[in-house]
């Protein structure tokens, strides 16, 4: 699910509870398959604006797992793009999702790099909200530069991005 247009908003305290709506519909679907749903991304750091779109990592066992996850989450409207370039990242875009909030969907082996990146990050920023702060400024501002171009709002974050990684060791 690509984003035309950015917009990023000021934090809205109802995004926990539609990660929920969302992580709920996709564990029942997946049973014990999945180990469990990471709410990522800004939308799950308390005060922090972002694109109101709620990003989920589902984590499964291994990759093994992967197969018997694209058909159960398939028989619930979710579509399988591969991992777009990043590894151990398994996307999906969905159809006849009305009722659930706009999100992004990922699967992830227990063990992804990507996963453990998405978990440090977020809880970076929810342990220092002077940084979040920042980022959320850096944010509103790539959104301000660049309304129309997903890929150069993700460039301009990047640098933010990586001094966080950097500083856990990631």
């Amino acid at each position: 699910m690509r984003t035309n247009k950015i917009i990023v908003e000021d934090y809205n305290p109802n995004w926990p509870d539609e990660f929920l709506k969302i992580a709920s519909e996709i564990k029942t679907a997946l049973g014990d398959t999945a180990l469990g749903a990471e709410h990522i991304g800004s939308t799950s750091v308390a005060g922090l604006c972002a694109k109101p779109i709620i990003d989920i990592d589902v984590i499964i066992p291994s990759r093994l797992e992967l197969g018997e996850a694209i058909e159960k989450l398939g028989l619930i409207g979710y579509i399988h793009e591969g991992n777009l370039g990043i590894p151990d990242r398994e996307a999906f875009k969905y159809e006849g999702k009305p009722h659930l909030m706009t999100h992004h969907l990922y699967v992830c082996p227990a063990n992804s790099t990507e996963l453990l990146r998405h978990i440090i990050f977020r809880d970076y920023l929810r342990a220092c909200p002077e940084k979040a702060k920042a980022y959320g400024e850096i944010k509103k501002k790539a959104a301000e530069l660049f309304p129309d171009d997903i890929d150069k709002y993700i460039e301009y974050k990047a640098e933010f991005i990586e001094g966080v990684y950097k500083a856990c060791g990631v």
